[in-house]
């Protein structure tokens, strides 16, 4: 975590710039900011890698998402360690300025932001020659300023007000600025990424035009949904009520526009089987892809494996060890309809091994059952699956084998761009142009027309939120956007394990001899369960206002001088 210290410091610096409503971004330099000499770049291949420089820490992130995002809705609990670490911490959402998925993320982001600032800086050192191309100089700018964005888009949305740096200029300064001021600036730099990075890349981890309008169309629903000012955030606090939810039309216009640039460009397109959209071999090969981090996997270059395809499936078909995260209740499976195609991979009840073959002509792999009285569901898009086709799908299982960490984490893909569309529509009073949208999408999931909606209402629209992107780091950020996180964490009360025959060993055995009585008692992981009721009741317990967004971070209980405080911790 030391390093993590030491990499925040570098990269806090903040140049501090006038910004008002009608001039959006207006710069004007410190007159005390020192003169910076920069080493200017010699050839591509040296401003190309160091720019690239800037993915990875946001390699380290791929699973933190989950165990901080995720563990911070109702539907996701953590058990990764003791539950004094960081992942059960936040699962109880009894998250603190230590806990660790706070600091890393926090730490990542403005460590990947001072290589952005460091490469532009370069860039603006380096003269045209027959080394480095003014085509190179433009990719290379493009992407710092597309990861820019994207880092300063997290890192508003988790922690609101957060020092602005963009320049590599020291002193270091950890002035929080306005949530308004940093939007402009996030819009200015997708803005300028996407006139300079190229139509489209079939590398999905480099960023192209699609990538940069797709990041702008969330930009600007999120900012569309008036996200909360510190000072609302400390009204609610202590709170057990969500606060008001307005939107601001224009911005929620901004955001159908540029969903519109990605839809128009045909660039691309939902797969036909949403489950081709996961796993290895789909990586820059799937139309619906837009970006995606790179992954090499451990020990081979990479910053850090994605270890998503680990943690979900911590221990493969070890049912009776605690899986590191996963679905928090066995009737979350009962969001999906039976025959909505969408929930083979999403979260799982049972799952063939086909590293144990069990008889042949034909070939039929061992079955489990992740269910109780043993273990619950999984989550199911990162395990790898063996031999996955649209017409082998029920007989594709997943692997005994060591889950390698090499899958690309999909920041953006298709079917979220139409969802943006959908939702600002919807938002502008305008659901009748919203629900083809979310068709496309039930059309897809269903394999035909027989499950469209006829209208869309909120509830509906939320709820194809989490169909198609269950698991996939999302679900945190819209209950905040949509002012909807505490009433949604409190529907815990009406989970199967939330019920008392699950508070203690012995009411949970008694629970699973009810259902069955041949059962004994080693054959019932009573432990497990009883775990999981204390982590869905402090949940329903500590659920307040200042859960709408994440504690400014210290490590190690040294504070990292960034002050205010947000409120509630």
């Amino acid at each position: 975590m030391k390093k993590y210290l030491f990499l925040a410091i570098i990269g806090l610096s903040v140049a501090l710039y006038s910004c008002d409503k009608d001039d959006p971004v207006k710069e004007e330099p410190d007159p005390e900011e020192p003169v910076i000499t920069t080493e200017a770049f010699k050839t591509s291949a040296q401003a190309e890698a160091y720019v690239n420089a800037a993915y990875g820490p946001l390699q380290t992130l791929s699973s933190s998402f989950s165990f901080l995002l995720e563990s911070h809705t109702e539907s996701t609990i953590s058990f990764e360690g003791a539950e004094t670490a960081g992942g059960p911490e936040a699962s109880r959402l009894e998250t603190t300025p230590a806990n660790s998925y706070v600091n890393k993320l926090f730490n990542a982001f403005y460590n990947s932001i001072g290589i952005t600032n460091g490469t532009i800086e370069k860039l603006d050192s380096s003269k045209v020659t027959d080394k480095i191309s003014q085509e190179a100089k433009d990719r290379v700018r493009g992407r710092a300023l597309f990861i820019r964005g994207l880092d300063y888009l997290y890192l508003v949305q988790l922690y609101g007000e957060v020092p602005l740096r963009r320049s590599t200029a020291t002193p270091v300064s950890t002035v929080r600025q306005p949530i308004d001021t940093i939007y402009r600036y996030i819009i200015k730099d997708l803005t300028e990424a996407e006139a300079l990075l190229p139509e489209y890349d079939v590398i999905r981890s480099n960023p192209s035009k699609g990538a940069a309008n797709a990041l702008l169309a969330r930009a600007y629903l999120t900012w569309g949904h008036k996200p909360l000012s510190q000072a609302e955030v400390e009204a609610i606090k202590n709170s057990t009520s969500d606060p008001a939810h307005s939107v601001d039309n224009e911005k929620l216009q901004k955001a159908v526009e540029y969903a519109d640039k990605v839809i128009e460009s045909n660039q691309y397109q939902l797969e036909t089987d949403f489950n081709l959209n996961f796993g290895v071999a789909r990586e820059n090969r799937s139309d619906e892809h837009i970006y995606t981090i790179h992954h090499d996997g451990d020990n081979l270059g990479d910053a850090q494996g994605n270890h998503q395809t680990h943690c979900p499936f911590t221990f493969r078909f070890n049912l009776w060890t605690d899986n590191h995260i996963g679905p928090a209740d066995i009737t979350l499976v009962d969001r999906f309809e039976a025959d909505d195609s969408r929930k083979l991979f999403s979260i799982l009840t049972r799952l063939n091994n086909t590293d144990e073959v069990v008889s042949t002509q034909p070939t039929v792999y061992r079955e489990y059952n992740f269910v109780f009285p043993v273990t619950s569901p999984r989550y199911g898009k990162f395990i790898h699956r063996s031999g996955y086709t649209a017409a082998t799908r029920e007989n594709a299982g997943g692997t005994e084998a060591a889950q390698p960490n090499n899958i690309n984490r999909i920041e953006l893909r298709y079917a979220e761009v139409l969802l943006y569309k959908a939702e600002a529509l919807f938002y502008l009073n305008k659901a009748g142009e919203a629900l083809p949208l979310i068709n496309q999408l039930r059309q897809r999931a269903f394999g035909n027309s027989s499950h469209n909606l006829t209208s869309l209402t909120e509830a509906a629209l939320h709820n194809e939120w989490d169909l198609e992107l269950t698991f996939e780091q999302k679900r945190w950020q819209n209950l905040v956007r949509w002012k909807k996180l505490i009433q949604t964490v409190k529907t815990v009360n009406q989970f199967e394990y939330f019920k008392e025959d699950y508070k203690n060993n012995a009411s949970v055995i008694t629970k699973a001899k009810s259902l069955n009585g041949s059962l004994e008692d080693n054959e019932i992981n009573a432990a497990f369960f009883a775990k999981v009721y204390k982590h869905l009741h402090a949940k329903y317990d500590n659920i307040k206002g200042k859960h709408y967004r994440f504690p400014i971070p210290t490590t190690s209980g040294i504070n990292l001088g960034v002050t205010p405080q947000n409120p509630g911790y």
